[in-house]
Parts: C-alpha cells; structure tokens; sequence
C-alpha cells in the first residue's frame, strides 16, 4: 500500500486484546526509537477499532513517553476488535491509514490481535509485530512480556493463602487465567508451592486430586493449595464457563471451575474448601523489570524492522536476543505446557512446603 502526498515518514501503532504489564515499554521502545531514524509515530487507539471509521490517535513524542514504562495497562488503550468481522473493515483500516499519512503498522497483541496482523500483511498492508500475551502461548518466541509479572502476582497469591488455609484445615482453590494453555499456572504453581496444579493440557480425575487430599491429610497435613487454569477440564465434565456468548474472534468467555471443584471436593473429601479467582488482578498494575526490558527490546527490535522494510515479521526472544520470525510461524501453532514439564511439576504433587 503506497502512501502519496505525505511529507514525512510516519508509522501507526496499536495495541490489541487484553492488556499485559509492558505494553506501554514497547510504546516507548518503538516511538524512541522511530525518532532516531527520524519517523513521527501516531498511536491509534482502542487497538484495531481506533483503525476503522478513520480512526481514533494519539501522536507520540519523547516527553509523552518518558516515563510510561514502568506503569501498567496501556496508553492507547486496548479493545478485542476484529476489522475482518466488520463490514468492508480491511479497507477501512487502509483508508485510516492512507488519511494519516502511515505507511505502516506496528500491532502489539497476542493470537488474535497477530492473526489479524498477518491476514493484513497478506492484504497488502504493511505490517510488523510485536508479541503480547500474559498466557505466554505465543509460538516463535520464548517469552512473551506480561507472562513474568503475571506469575509473580499469582505465586504471590499462592504463598500467601499457605496461611489462612493452613490456619483453617482448608482445601484452597486458586483460579489462574489460561484458556488453552497453563503457563502461568504452572510455573505460579512451583513458586508458590501449591501441591496440586491443574491445566488446560491434562484432563484432571477428580478421584487422584482426593487420593493426594486424603493421602496428605493421613500424614498429618490438613490443608492442600491446588493451582488451576481456567481452561482445565476434569474427566467426568466440560469446561466451565461464564457465558456461551462469542467475542469477536469466536471466544467464549471461561471461568468458575475453581468453584465447581470446590463443591465436588468437599463431597468427595469431606473437607471445607474455599475458592480464589484473581481474574484481572494478573495483568494489572506495575510490570516487573524482566517485561519492561523485554518489552524495551522488543519495541525497538519492531521498529527496526520497519525500517529495514521487512514486513510481515514479528520481534521475538530467542534465548537472549532479540531477533525477527515470521507472523505466519507466530499464529500457526498455539504454545503450550509440554508433558515432559507436567510429567516433571507431578513430582511434588502432595509434597508439602
């Protein structure tokens, strides 16, 4: 898509899905170092919905981005939008963008808000991304910045309530986001010493959780922290959810197995149980250092690679460095918790801290 009658390089960015702490790092990254190369940077907001209807900006220099790094959320603000369920959508982003004088677009998101990136990029826009997702299940990247502070909040979480159950002969429940994959659960899980984890990748037997219960209680221990995901399924059920309603990208929206198990393992073990869901509280506030270096990196990387006009690409961590993979190799495959970590995590099963 060739942009006419502009005088200046100018790129858009946006930042799509859920929010993630780091996401305003790599809005730094980008715009620090897009002026460096001599671009203006207009940011779109409400993610794709700021591209339609000729959109909704807000240009960024170096004073507005100064200190946003070490603050949670995001400045241009966020929305699940997908311009291809909107009528003529993908023309209107190219209009928003040709009205704007960008030649292209950085998008920060995760699955959907990169799918889209890569139908764009096949389209004809020119687009580059960046990875987001606290889930960290994005492939052709180890990390994605989000997933560190999330596990931080949610082992916190874990550790904390070693107490309260321990004082009441408790069985404590902890709800842990993750549709399809248990990243955060899992590793929350080791940190903070929870003896029983569930996840999306295993169907869970109600039975072995009240073995490991009731095998804990003989030896004295009369409390048990069990992490679970809230995409994780048992054998004998479904998948709990709150509302059978789709987003725009055919999601529904899951939750409530914390409570459900809760109710089966006080039948089934004869033990008082209580249930924690920290929802949203795992993608608010401040991001660790760990996200808003990488998502320093990874902003920078995002717009070198405008510059090196290599569209179609994603910034990503590759051990140490910051390196570039093709959107394609991103949304292909969903990341998950391999069985070999699970196989490994169930060695301390019942084990207690």
């Amino acid at each position: 898509m060739a942009i006419t009658g502009c005088k200046k390089k100018q790129i858009a960015v946006l930042t799509g899905g859920g929010d993630a702490p780091g996401l305003n790092a790599v809005i730094r990254g980008i715009t620090v170092k897009a002026i460096s190369l001599g671009y203006d940077v207009i940011g779109f907001k409400k993610g794709w919905a700021g591209l339609l209807n000729q959109g909704e900006t807000h240009p960024l220099d170096l004073d507005q981005v100064a200190s946003i790094h070490v603050t949670g959320g995001t400045i241009l603000g966020t929305s699940r939008t997908n311009p291809y369920k909107e009528e003529n959508g993908v023309n209107q982003v190219k209009e928003s963008l040709k009205k704007h004088c960008c030649e292209a677009i950085i998008a920060i998101g995760g699955e959907d808000t990169l799918g889209v990136a890569n139908k764009l990029n096949k389209d004809g826009i020119k687009v580059v991304g960046v990875p987001k997702t606290i889930d960290n299940d994005l492939s052709g990247t180890d990390y994605t910045f989000g997933f560190d502070t999330s596990v931080n909040i949610a082992a916190k979480a874990i550790r904390d309530l070693h107490t309260t159950a321990e004082s009441h002969r408790r069985i404590m429940i902890v709800e842990i986001m993750g549709r399809h994959a248990g990243w955060i659960t899992m590793h929350a899980s080791i940190a903070g010493g929870a003896h029983i984890t569930l996840l999306p990748e295993e169907k869970f037997d109600l039975n072995e959780i009240c073995k490991v219960i009731k095998n804990r209680q003989d030896k004295g221990k009369n409390h048990t922290i069990i992490a679970v995901s809230e995409g994780a399924v048992p054998k004998q059920g479904d998948m709990a959810l709150q509302t059978k309603e789709k987003d725009a990208f055919g999601h529904v929206r899951l939750g409530g197995i914390a409570q459900g198990l809760c109710e089966e393992l006080e039948k089934s073990c004869g033990q008082e149980c209580r249930h924690v869901v920290l929802g949203h509280l795992q993608r608010a506030g401040a991001p660790s250092a760990f996200d808003v270096v990488l998502g320093t990196r990874l902003g920078v990387k995002a717009m070198e690679l405008i510059d090196k006009k290599e569209f179609g690409k994603m910034a990503a961590l590759k051990g140490t460095e910051i390196v570039s993979v093709d959107l394609q190799e991103a949304v292909g495959t969903l990341k998950t918790v391999p069985k070999e970590f699970i196989k490994e995590e169930k060695l301390f099963w019942g084990i207690d801290d």
